[in-house]
């Protein structure tokens, strides 16, 4: 599970697993063993990982479904309009 929400996340960004590497400043094939499950981030790189994505640790742990945004620098405007197209997506369920 956590190497899936790795991968994803780090794809969902545009990260190559070099660029990943790179921002934790740790090799390229320490991320690539996360994401293919041979082995797992310490704690420390799970709390620095949710933040760099903007994730809670458990999201990245698998023990919830839910991702959140950190929205607190928008204007009212810009939150109001994020909100206006999550209604949206909703509705085309």
């Amino acid at each position: 599970m956590v190497a899936d929400r790795i991968k994803q996340l780090r794809l969902s960004n545009n990260l190559t697993q070099a660029d990943l590497a790179k921002k934790l400043n740790i090799t390229r094939s320490s991320v690539n063993a996360w994401e293919m499950g041979i082995s797992t981030p310490s704690t420390a790189y799970i709390v620095e990982l949710a933040q760099l994505f903007h994730v809670s640790t458990d999201y990245l742990l698998g023990l919830s479904s839910h991702t959140s945004m950190d929205i607190s620098h928008l204007t009212d405007k810009e939150i109001q309009l994020v909100y206006d197209l999550v209604e949206y997506f909703r509705s085309q369920h």
